[in-house]
């Protein structure tokens, strides 16, 4: 019996630092992907063709393959569905595969005539694929009675997550309506990156100067509330549980 329970702690301490280790993985390429569209998205708005703008298309287009894998590897942390985990793999595998042959900057392979359409669809598939990821990943964060590592870095995960789906969102109804964020800009990445600001500066309570439709208002302001609930729920919850000692010892 000893020998079971032994076992059985083992492995909860496996998966508490595997899950540690994904959450904080998804956690550095959020950081580079929000730096990458807050700082580097002027060469993309003025001009997408031009070499620098080919080579952060290029390097945004490698972090956006890694996160996608990264998601899905998050994923297998929360549930044993094996449906759900080889569909996810399978529709992030289709939307990476079609999204680095349509975008690759420097030669295409394939060749988007309705590029609204494509882009409207590729974001629609990939959109509820986060909203899936989100809702596992709080749902572990507000379960257990200690505070781990691997909850520390979940917080941090699904803040960050919740400010890039709120992007692909702006991004989602900026396509299907253009110059719903209150700007006229190519669609794709260079729309992509300010709609991605402006998802951070309404987490951030920060000014982002746009004058957006009803529609994108009203949705930044659901965000706005969601991140000061989410700030205080986060700091009751984690901060009333007591910390784990060491069970093996």
């Amino acid at each position: 019996m000893f020998r079971l329970s032994l076992r059985s702690i083992l492995s909860q301490l496996e998966l508490q630092r595997e899950k540690a280790k994904d959450y904080r993985n998804v956690v550095i390429l959020q950081i580079l992907i929000i730096a990458i569209g807050l700082t580097l998205s002027g060469p993309l708005i003025e001009d997408s063709s031009s070499p620098l703008s080919k080579l952060i298309i290029s390097i945004f287009s490698f972090f956006g393959a890694v996160y996608a894998f990264l998601l899905w590897d998050l994923l297998r942390n929360f549930t044993k569905s094996k449906t759900l985990i080889l569909s996810t793999l399978l529709v992030l595998s289709m939307i990476v595969l079609i999204g680095i042959l349509a975008e690759f900057p420097y030669y295409q392979v394939l060749h988007i005539s309705d590029r609204q359409s494509y882009l409207l669809i590729l974001h629609s598939t990939l959109f509820p694929i986060e909203l899936i990821v989100i809702g596992f990943a709080i749902r572990d964060i507000f379960s257990g009675s200690f505070l781990t590592p691997d909850k520390l870095w979940g917080a941090a995960c699904v803040f960050l997550m919740v400010g890039i789906s709120f992007g692909s969102l702006y991004d989602l109804i900026s396509i299907a309506k253009p110059g719903s964020l209150g700007v006229s800009l190519e669609l794709g990445l260079p729309n992509y990156s300010e709609c991605v600001t402006f998802s951070m500066c309404v987490l951030g309570g920060i000014d982002h100067g746009l004058e957006p439709s009803r529609l994108v208002r009203n949705i930044s302001a659901i965000e706005s509330v969601w991140g000061v609930l989410y700030g205080m729920l986060i700091i009751g919850k984690l901060l009333g549980l007591p910390r784990q000692e060491n069970p093996v010892k």
